[in-house]
């Protein structure tokens, strides 16, 4: 028995990073209580077109169906129809996924790997059905947490994720999110799904859903070994401190978070907003909104005064950021 020659070289993975990110998502949201569902690639051309698709080069020349003419844009369409078969045979509390290609085009560089799903009835991320001692319908905050479970798995800087207000066509205008690193990297979107698109559907509502684009995550800093890094903790205790700001009702939460994360991104390790209000005692058009922010010293300990200086720096950039005043 002769063994096979090995070579010099380190043995490559087998798994490329996208298989890799694939695999995770799906464990991650089957781990939330989620069915995964494999539909067709094709769908009709009226889906097609709600989802942004329809485009020529998308049609099939010999459809195997007259009812699946057009190649997917969007996962959705799919997982809503399977959906509405399962509501339809008597299971209205149902949350499926799928992670699988779409195609916004025909060359390759326009076809991606997405993760999605849907959420119907009692099938919250919280528990399926009705239950005795409590039940909740699915929302807009189970998509967004399948979402995020989705890009933590898969390797997402979750520090570096927005949130903008508002989505695709096919999704509420005022019940749906958009995850972004910045403007020009749009990772997916999360919400419920807009009554004329589940009237176009054939589909009961309401019903929740994400999708995300995995090819679109950046890739993380490549690690010399395999092994896990030596947990890098702080000698010296986190400060945390509270602040409340009155800000226009238009300014959104975020803006206020990154405005306080970008005054000192080594000092500064959490920014959490952890109350808003409206009402007595503010102005109708104006809203508080309170964050925390964690300081954490690395080399030495840090002064009253040193801290005192960075929460000086962080009401400075947010009251310029975002034009409001510090709530005394």
């Amino acid at each position: 028995m002769t063994p096979f020659e090995r070579g010099d070289a380190p043995r490559k993975p087998v798994l490329t990073p996208l298989q890799n990110r694939t695999r995770r998502a799906k464990r991650s949201l089957a781990a939330r209580g989620m069915v995964e569902a494999v539909t067709y690639s094709f769908i009709t051309r009226p889906a097609a077109e709600l989802f942004g698709g329809g485009q020529a080069e998308l049609v099939l020349a010999n459809p195997i169906a007259a009812d699946l003419s057009d190649m997917r844009p969007s996962l959705l369409a799919g997982l809503v129809a399977a959906a509405q078969a399962n509501i339809n045979r008597g299971y209205p509390d149902v949350a499926l996924f799928e992670v699988g290609q779409v195609f916004r085009g025909d060359k390759p560089e326009n076809q991606f790997v997405a993760a999605a799903g849907v959420r119907h009835g009692y099938a919250s991320s919280s528990g399926l059905g009705r239950n005795w001692s409590g039940s909740a319908t699915a929302n807009v905050m189970d998509a967004k947490a399948d979402a995020f479970a989705v890009l933590a798995a898969a390797g997402a800087p979750m520090q570096a994720l927005q949130i903008v207000s508002g989505g695709p066509a096919w999704l509420h205008p005022g019940r749906s999110g958009t995850i972004q690193i910045g403007p020009q990297n749009v990772l997916g979107s999360f919400g419920e799904l807009h009554p004329r698109a589940l009237e176009a559907l054939g589909a009961d509502g309401p019903m929740i859903a994400f999708e995300v684009i995995l090819e679109r995550i950046p890739d993380g800093k490549q690690k010399p070994t395999r092994a896990k890094p030596l947990l890098d903790l702080s000698a010296f205790q986190p400060v945390s401190r509270d602040f409340a700001f009155i800000v226009d009702r238009s300014v959104k939460a975020g803006d206020i978070v990154r405005s306080a994360q970008n005054v000192d991104k080594k000092l500064i390790t959490g920014v959490t907003v952890f109350d808003v209000y409206e009402g007595k005692g503010i102005d109708p058009d104006k809203k508080s909104i309170a964050i925390a922010v964690t300081i954490q010293p690395r080399e030495k300990t840090m002064t009253d005064q040193e801290i005192d200086a960075v929460a000086a720096k962080v009401v400075a950039e947010v009251t310029k950021k975002t034009g409001g005043t510090l709530r005394g």
